[in-house]
């Protein structure tokens, strides 16, 4: 068992054995304020062997499952204007890194 910190956070994590692998079947999600911080997890997360993936997830070195999202797109799917909703899913499916003024042309329909 090991413990550590990340952005303030206290994780816990166990040696399950050889059993168990890595699986996107559990991820880490980041909730970032901008674009900038979206950026700069995305690059320090998949250089050094990290690699994309859809829809704002990725792979870091270790192989460990991330989820690199902007609160603003939590913010735009709870909206009750489901046109806007189908226009922001429809945009952040096609991309890999989720670009904010993007997702926001998509919700405003521009």
């Amino acid at each position: 068992m090991a413990g550590f910190e990340l952005a303030g956070q206290a994780f816990r994590i166990i040696n399950g054995g050889p059993q168990y692998t890595h699986s996107p079947a559990m991820s880490l999600l980041v909730n970032c304020v901008d674009q900038e911080e979206v950026d700069g997890l995305w690059e320090r997360l998949t250089s050094d062997g990290g690699e994309e993936g859809q829809c704002g997830w990725l792979t870091d070195r270790f192989g460990v499952s991330w989820q690199i999202s902007p609160i603003a797109l939590g913010e735009m799917m709870a909206s009750p204007d489901s046109a806007a909703v189908e226009r922001v899913t429809a945009a952040f499916l096609g991309m890999r890194k989720l670009d904010i003024a993007e997702l926001e042309r998509a919700f405003r329909d521009e």
